[in-house]
């Protein structure tokens, strides 16, 4: 390591020893020996203005902090940080969001979504990171599996306008034997707020009229915390859950 500290501003990483190289090190022992910062360093491959691609992942989780800061950043605050412009900023978002659909998705694929924490799990990566509300529907065929997953509405930092007709579009349209709503809470907090839970109960009622039960309305939050608003019991059970 600390020859890499001292090589790092005045030669490139091409002069290093192969052994400490990250592409090199990832090659020969796998992905999983690297740090954040090597690991960025891969992604964006060359420096800029005389510092290496090591250099300059180390400045950029200075500035955002961690990888999760990374996501959460926006593209003009990337693109603001010095020799991260706008070819490099898109590698890093790319990176990202390939991880966040593969996160825990071929664990999920094909099981029934039998508890709200199974739904949690599921729906998590899409929210990652997020910066507005959106509200979603998931379509469940009878059996209660993941088949698609439709945006209903996207917002401001502040809230989304659901329309049950809306809202239910997508589960006519293809079919689905059930469904379930999410939406997140940028803020972090997934406390139901007073017109989440009167919407959650004028999609019940939809959902009771048209004949596609309405399993649960989650509300995402920040790191692992959610609500389920079936749990809280505004939404009744449903005979074709699990």
């Amino acid at each position: 390591m600390a020859a890499r500290e001292r090589a790092s501003s005045t030669n490139g990483i091409r002069s290093w020893p192969e052994s400490e190289r990250p592409r090199e090190r990832l090659l020969a022992n796998g992905a999983r020996v690297l740090s954040d910062a090597e690991l960025l360093a891969v992604i964006i491959r060359t420096g800029s203005g005389g510092e290496t691609a090591l250099d300059l992942a180390r400045g950029i989780l200075s500035r955002v902090g961690s990888i999760g800061g990374l996501d959460r950043a926006g593209l003009a605050e990337l693109q603001g940080i010095p020799g991260l412009g706008p070819a490099k900023t898109a590698q890093l978002k790319a990176a990202l969001e390939i991880a966040r659909r593969f996160d825990g998705q071929e664990e999920t694929r094909s099981a029934p979504l039998r508890t709200s924490r199974d739904a949690f799990r599921h729906l998590r990566p899409r929210y990652v990171g997020a910066r507005k509300e959106m509200f979603e529907c998931l379509l469940l065929d009878a059996r209660n599996r993941a088949q698609k997953i439709v945006t209903v509405s996207e917002g401001s930092l502040t809230g989304s306008i659901v329309h049950p007709r809306e809202a239910f579009s997508p589960a006519v349209r293809e079919s689905a034997a059930a469904v379930l709503f999410v939406h997140n809470h940028p803020s972090g907090d997934p406390t139901p707020s007073h017109d989440d839970i009167q919407l959650t109960r004028r999609l019940v009622q939809t959902g009771e009229i048209l004949g596609i039960p309405v399993l649960d309305h989650l509300i995402v939050g920040e790191g692992d915390a959610y609500t389920s608003l079936a749990d809280l019991g505004h939404v009744p059970p449903s005979r074709t859950r699990g």
